[in-house]
């Protein structure tokens, strides 16, 4: 494959997955592959492709006569997510505290401050902001293998966050939640910025529980 084409075709990967993850292309519906082609302009072999790529990470199954489909939110696949990040994050979480530098602090610092002003303002991208300052807290931890793990994990938990955070008042105590881990991680403690981590995976969690737990019984009849 040329430079050219894997660009477009990493393009297409990026520029889908947004879409799914924000919501605009919708649960358990037939992706339209003629349309979306078109409405993207490329054709349908580096999308088919980038789709494969998608499915491959977790949010997209195809089926005969079917195509492509978004995976609806379950909680048995909620339940596999975060019990993977609560094996795998605090450890590392811990390990890059200890290792960040002067220009990665900052960085998460900054991504930290975008992500309350997006939340104040009730602007888009929150959900994106959220991975990416929880990546920029494990990236330090230079385990390469487990931090392409858990970056996965934080594509497929990003659905289930802007899920969480539906009710009023979710994004206001996740940012108070994140200020905490941000500051035990910035001062190096190992120990208070892992038990941090756990309590803020582990209420998501259980918030998340009780959400899919009543929309897969449906409104009161």
């Amino acid at each position: 494959m040329s430079i050219a084409a894997r660009n477009l075709s990493e393009q297409l990967v990026d520029q889908v997955r947004a879409r799914i993850l924000n919501g605009t292309v919708a649960p358990d519906r037939p992706i339209r592959q003629d349309a979306l082609a078109a409405e993207m302009g490329v054709s349908k072999i580096p999308l088919r492709e980038a789709l494969a790529r998608l499915e491959q990470e977790g949010l997209l199954a195809s089926q005969a006569n079917r195509g492509f489909t978004v995976r609806p939110l379950t909680a048995t696949e909620a339940e596999e997510v975060y019990a993977l990040r609560l094996k795998l994050e605090p450890e590392t979480i811990a390990i890059a505290a200890k290792l960040a530098g002067t220009a990665e602090q900052q960085a998460a610092s900054d991504l930290l401050d975008q992500l309350d002003s997006l939340t104040d303002s009730g602007g888009e991208g929150v959900g994106a902001f959220n991975r990416a300052f929880h990546l920029a807290l494990l990236r330090p931890a230079g385990r390469p293998v487990t931090f392409t793990i858990l970056e996965r994990l934080h594509v497929l938990s990003e659905r289930y966050v802007r899920k969480h955070l539906e009710p009023l008042g979710r994004n206001e105590r996740a940012n108070e939640e994140h200020r905490d881990m941000l500051q035990a991680w910035l001062a190096r403690d190992e120990r208070k910025i892992a038990a941090l981590t756990v309590v803020h995976i582990g209420k998501t969690l259980d918030d998340l529980r009780l959400q899919l737990q009543t929309d897969s019984k449906g409104p009161p009849g």
